[in-house]
């Protein structure tokens, strides 16, 4: 029998706390990233495996068992820039300190009140404007292929890096919190075969944003006008100020109260 005294308890209490939450961050860091994809893939390529071993299937084993002998190079050739990311992050002591959560309800009303009060404006002189909102899941991929900007979110700053022909207005303005952090942002289409055919490559880029992230998007059309917002994949157009304020709240006041308010939204699944 085993004796444990309680210097060994301490430690291995310690030890298993400390594992813990690592896993809990690593997992938190890649939510809404297209790690979660892989993650998936990689658990039904384990279960393939125990259930082939389990039922002495030979010829599928060894197929399982070669994947995990090349599916560590292909993890690292298919995700080198998040893992490069990560990396840098841990090189600068903020891997785990990511979160652009707003916390504060004056910060929320202000960033509401400059945003739709620039998209009104953009929207009623048909000015195509896309911008972008970074949740948890960071953009910095993306604000790399910018300008940047860093500054603070006004109404004023917002129109006029949208006015046609300057050099910042093609492309798109991603935020943090109540910053403008990037103008002229290339972003990722979606390959939705759901979008309307009359959207075009502003609207893919808004939805495709928002599939490999949890960031939200606000659009206005420069063909008609048409205001539209985008998360979760999903796209919610034609929208008035009210119903875009109404929006841009709910999902951007802390995460508790939105817990307890519960979304009012239906998001849905079909773009056109």
């Amino acid at each position: 029998m085993i004796s444990l005294d309680y210097g060994d308890l301490l430690r291995y209490g310690t030890d298993i706390l400390l594992v813990t939450y690592v896993i809990y961050k690593i997992i938190m860091l890649i939510r809404g990233t297209r790690a979660v994809q892989l993650l998936k893939g990689i658990m039904v390529i384990v279960i393939t495996w125990l259930l082939s071993k389990y039922f002495q299937l030979t010829t599928l084993h060894w197929l399982m068992s070669q994947a995990f002998t090349f599916g560590v190079l292909a993890v690292v050739i298919i995700f080198q820039p998040e893992l490069r990311r990560a990396l840098e992050q841990l090189g600068r002591g903020k891997l785990f300190s990511r979160s652009s959560t707003i916390q504060d309800d004056d910060m929320v009303n202000r960033l509401v009140k400059e945003v739709c009060k620039s998209v009104t404006y953009m929207a009623k002189r048909r000015i195509g404007a896309l911008i972008v909102i970074e949740r948890e899941t960071g953009l910095n991929d993306y604000v790399e292929t910018g300008i940047a900007i860093n500054g603070r979110v006004s109404s004023e700053l917002l129109i006029n890096i949208f006015i046609p022909n300057t050099p910042l207005h093609d492309g798109a303005v991603i935020m943090r919190k109540d910053v403008i952090l990037a103008a002229a942002c290339y972003l990722p289409l979606s390959e939705s075969n759901s979008i309307s055919k009359e959207l075009g490559t502003r609207h893919r880029a808004a939805i495709g944003v928002s599939e490999v992230s949890d960031g939200m998007s606000i659009i206005v059309s420069e063909e008609t006008g048409q205001v539209s917002f985008a998360a979760h994949g999903t796209m919610n157009r034609n929208l008035t100020e009210e119903q875009l304020a109404e929006i841009l709240t709910e999902q951007l006041q802390p995460l508790s109260k939105s817990k307890s308010m519960g979304s009012r939204w239906h998001w849905r699944r079909k773009h056109g």
